[in-house]
């Protein structure tokens, strides 16, 4: 079933893209769209919000990808989206962060890209679209480098390194809050 939504959200991505002049904020519609309907019926999807939510943004990463444009935009209006969509149907916008940058840093390691870029670009709009809907910023801040660590793990090899590495050298991100995540996913293991 998630795979299904991958392929739903990348088609619609790409619909939705093209022939528009406001390529950004078409990503944006359409994933808050998806995570709306995706979210409400998350009972029938089966798994979790977490899951669901890693699932769109996974997808609208590959459907950009396959029409071209800037990644850092496109993260940034997708993680926008995300929460958007997590706040209208009353899901916990934490736990949309999460999955939002799992599914971003996820896809972006599978399409061959900067996981450590697109781990800070997707904790930047998360923190962002986070601030702008009235939730913690510091809690959404540990949820989405929560979020790009679980990827980042699930993808293997130096992506981890890579990932911390990015987000520890971004100025503009808190880095005591990201430090505290890694020591944090540090003691469990």
């Amino acid at each position: 079933m998630l795979k299904k939504i991958i392929d739903e959200t990348k088609d619609a991505v790409v619909s939705a893209v093209q022939g528009v002049d406001d390529i950004l904020s078409a990503v944006t519609g359409t994933v808050k769209n998806q995570v709306v309907s995706v979210l409400k019926g998350v009972g029938e999807v089966g798994g979790s919000a977490v899951e669901a939510v890693a699932s769109i943004t996974s997808g609208a990463i590959k459907g950009m990808g396959e029409v071209g444009g800037s990644a850092t935009d496109t993260i940034a209006n997708t993680m926008s989206g995300v929460v958007k969509g997590a706040s209208e149907v009353g899901e916990s916008v934490i736990d949309a962060v999460r999955g939002g940058v799992q599914g971003v840093v996820q896809a972006t390691a599978e399409t061959g890209g900067d996981v450590g870029q697109a781990a800070v670009s997707a904790v930047r709009g998360a923190i962002k679209a986070a601030g702008e809907a009235g939730t913690d910023t510091a809690e959404a801040t540990r949820s989405a480098v929560g979020g790009a660590l679980d990827a980042a793990t699930s993808v293997g090899g130096d992506a981890v390194e890579k990932v911390r590495d990015a987000l520890l050298s971004t100025a503009e991100l808190p880095r005591d809050v990201i430090e505290s995540v890694f020591k944090g996913s540090d003691k469990e293991q």
